[in-house]
């Protein structure tokens, strides 16, 4: 009776540490991830495949829990969930989260690249800049994710100045870059968030909007656009950023396999993207939007204005001396000696 007995504790306890059958431990390390990213999208995808891995990896200890198209707000109150612990990372904009990391915008200078080989190059370059600039923050930046070159996207053609002075144009909210450099141009620009651009197009309270090919589509901006500006505006991307309390929580081990996770699927996700875009073009052709080319004194004229008053008025505001030196060094010398059987397609 007595060895029945034993055996009987014995399996209730066991039964108490293992749970019932089918039931799985919950994770030891879990992450409430929020983005503006739709779900469905390849960015959406790609934070999929992401969290697949790292649980896996982790015989599940880290889990993930993702809210996205912006069912948690926009950048900013993504960031304030973050400060009080509701959210432990985000996929962020750089527009948003640059209000915090103000040099994390550098790359977003009007018409500062001409192809993603340079993109590529700098933003390699300033990664450790940025991650220092973010461990200051109480962030962590495990990778860059990236919307592409963004282009002028507008109801009536838009190739000069004066057209874009006459347009009711948009400009990201908090996003000093764009909103400056438009008023530099003579554009009195309408301050939105991403997700109440659609509904200002609707209205017409604007006509005149950046983004990729590809997010256009994604967001349905396309909809209320006629024409697109050959030339791009400039590169939109953002950041796979994390709680500084939150990460230093997990095992060296956790997070070394974390940060290896997050560079080979973010890679993927930049090769991705420019894919998406280049079919997305396509499809918006197809769907009856024109091309109109940039005039080259039209051209001349935006670089002057970024070089002698944009550019001389942000620094040491919107970004450091430092970290702009930095950006045009490292585009100075891949335009010098570019890498060879580089095609900067």
């Amino acid at each position: 009776m007595n060895r029945l007995l034993r055996t009987i504790c014995f399996a209730i306890a066991l039964l108490a540490v293992i749970g019932p059958p089918g039931v799985q431990a919950a994770p030891r390390y879990m992450f409430k991830i929020a983005s503006l990213a739709p779900d469905g999208s390849v960015w959406a995808r790609h934070f999929q495949e992401f969290q697949n891995e790292v649980t896996a990896k982790s015989n599940g200890e880290i889990g993930f829990k993702f809210y996205m198209g912006g069912v948690m707000g926009d950048d900013r109150a993504m960031y304030r969930k973050m400060r009080i612990g509701q959210l432990q990372g985000g996929g962020f904009t750089m527009t948003g989260i640059s209000e915090t990391v103000p040099d994390f915008r550098v790359m977003a200078i009007p018409f500062l690249f001409k192809t993603y080989a340079e993109v590529d190059r700098v933003a390699e370059g300033l990664f450790p800049h940025f991650q220092k600039a973010f461990l200051e923050k109480d962030m962590v930046l495990l990778a860059m994710t990236e919307v592409g070159f963004v282009y002028t996207m507008s109801g009536e053609p838009v190739s000069t100045v004066t057209q874009l002075r006459a347009s009711k144009c948009w400009a990201p909210e908090n996003d000093p870059l764009s909103r400056s450099f438009l008023e530099d141009m003579g554009v009195t620009p309408i301050p939105l968030s991403i997700p109440d651009v659609l509904s200002s197009l609707q209205t017409g309270m604007i006509n005149t909007v950046f983004n990729g090919f590809y997010g256009s589509i994604v967001l349905q901006w396309f909809t209320r656009t006629k024409y697109i500006t050959d030339t791009p505006f400039g590169y939109a991307y953002g950041g796979l950023v994390f709680s500084k309390s939150a990460f230093d929580k997990l095992p060296p081990q956790h997070a070394a396999m974390m940060e290896a996770a997050a560079k080979k699927h973010f890679a993927g996700l930049l090769a991705d993207t420019r894919r998406s875009n280049e079919e997305a073009l396509a499809t918006l052709k197809n769907n009856g939007i024109r091309l109109v080319p940039t005039e080259k004194e039209t051209l001349r004229q935006l670089l002057a204005v970024r070089d002698q008053k944009t550019v001389p008025r942000l620094i040491g505001t919107a970004f450091s001396k430092e970290i702009y030196e930095a950006a045009t060094r490292l585009l100075a010398d891949f335009r010098a000696k570019p890498p060879v059987g580089t095609t900067g397609k």
